[in-house]
């Protein structure tokens, strides 16, 4: 792996669970509940979430960001969520959220520390570096007024740097000849994460099935779904482009910057792991994919 690719997965990794709490704290369902969202599965609270920043997206406009869970999950989703809460609404009610998470996490007082203010200022200017050309999350996500806490201009820096990540991604996947259902098949089959664990994408089992059929006649997974050398050649690739797409805007901050900001955003993220609120194994594959040098 390229010195570039390995400091935009050590920012992704650095960055990503920062983000990511909102969709699993018990103060993100709790904003969610208190806008009417049915929180006894985490989806409805998660697609508003996310969605918010394209404002009241439709269907195919979700279908077309989200890639990789099945159009007909998306539709019993979306645009249901915004007869529930307004984008606006939800916009306001994830920052609370956030805000929540992270003072009950990290306390008041170190939230005002100028180590918090620091990392705010460089995860910040990362952000607003990034191209948005192609990247519909990032620029919607870009587009928002920037919050006047600091914690929570980190959280919205890292929300843009991880979606200007995952827009890149599925540019890579699409680049790789993959579908949405294909894209999971082919990384469980490199064993990113376990099969089940992809379950809530809503595939079928038909689905999933017809998919490593169609991977398995491209001599890219073996009739019991494990990866082909092919097939992990080709989700190397994918890894590789993803983080070349991501690295423009750690090249415009620079590596000892970078590493400044990692070292500062160090709390946050082990107080997410400390608290327990990610999933041990997610469909991410931080902890288990390896991209071949």
């Amino acid at each position: 792996m390229s010195a570039p690719s390995r400091l935009a997965r050590r920012m992704w990794h650095q960055l990503e669970p920062i983000h990511a709490v909102l969709y699993f704290s018990p103060q993100g369902f709790g904003r969610a509940a208190a806008l009417g969202y049915d929180v006894e599965s985490r989806w409805p609270s998660y697609f508003a979430y996310r969605s918010a920043p394209l404002g009241r997206a439709g269907t195919r406009l979700a279908t077309a960001v989200y890639y990789s869970f099945s159009p007909r999950m998306i539709a019993e989703q979306v645009p249901a969520v915004w007869e529930v809460a307004s984008p606006g609404q939800v916009l306001r009610a994830r920052l609370e959220a956030v805000d929540e998470t992270y003072r009950h996490l990290l306390g008041d007082g170190r939230l005002a520390g100028q180590d918090v203010a620091e990392a705010a200022e460089l995860a910040r200017r990362a952000a607003e570096s990034v191209r948005v050309e192609g990247r519909p999350f990032a620029a919607a996500n870009l587009d928002l007024p920037w919050p006047d806490e600091p914690h929570l201009v980190l959280w919205q820096a890292a929300t843009v740097l991880r979606e200007h990540r995952g827009d890149g991604h599925l540019a890579a996947l699409a680049a790789a000849g993959l579908d949405g259902c294909e894209a999971l098949v082919s990384f469980a089959a490199v064993g990113a994460a376990p099969v089940e664990n992809f379950a809530g994408r809503g595939w079928s089992e038909q689905e999933w099935a017809a998919a490593r059929e169609r991977l398995a006649a491209r001599g890219l997974v073996e009739a019991g779904g494990q990866a082909t050398e092919r097939g992990r050649a080709l989700r190397d690739q994918v890894e590789r482009m993803t983080d070349d797409l991501a690295f423009e805007p750690w090249r415009l901050l620079g590596e000892e910057r970078a590493g400044r900001l990692a070292q500062l955003a160090a709390p946050f993220l082990g107080a997410v792991f400390e608290a327990g609120l990610l999933p041990m194994t997610s469909t991410l594959g931080i902890a288990t994919i390896q991209v071949a040098d």
